[in-house]
């Protein structure tokens, strides 16, 4: 399971009209760590950087998944709270327990839509309690690093 970091960076943008303005933009960092996740941060976003930036938080996002597309429309992030539903067999009461996803898509229809894709033959009934459009700009995955050996060597490479 991903461990996802909410990082936070302020910078002066150069908006539409000319103008410079300071932002704050949120991304979404995969790591292991808050130290990782400032690092990773930093290596993806200083190359389209200019000028003075300053990460101003770092902070944990539970998602229990990702739904992502190629969709060069689909440039939006919604955030998704899905309950589950399942049943107690001993009292027969429906008990719900909640999951936040997050799915790439270019309007909140579009959004519904690929949630529902991406959730098509899950065994276990769900609901989709909200979904509301994120500020998030980016996703950064984990990629690991070319010279990096595996953890559990492929038998006959000992």
């Amino acid at each position: 399971m991903n461990e996802w970091f909410e990082c936070k960076v302020k910078y002066e943008k150069t908006m539409e009209n000319g103008m410079v303005k300071k932002v704050t933009e949120p991304y979404l960092v995969d790591a292991i760590s808050f130290t990782e996740a400032e690092r990773r941060f930093l290596e993806e976003i200083e190359p389209f950087m200019s000028g003075e930036f300053q990460v101003t938080d770092i902070k944990r996002a539970k998602y229990a998944e990702l739904f992502e597309t190629a969709d060069d429309e689909a440039d939006k992030w919604f955030k998704a709270k899905v309950a589950f539903i399942t049943l107690d067999e001993k009292t027969g009461v429906e008990k719900k327990s909640n999951q936040n996803m997050l799915v790439q898509a270019s309007d909140l229809r579009d959004a519904v839509k690929r949630l529902d894709k991406g959730m098509n033959g899950t065994m276990a009934d769900y609901e989709i309690a909200a979904i509301s459009e994120t500020p998030l700009m980016d996703v950064f995955h984990y990629k690991a690093e070319p010279d990096e050996k595996p953890e559990f060597p492929q038998a006959g490479e000992l």
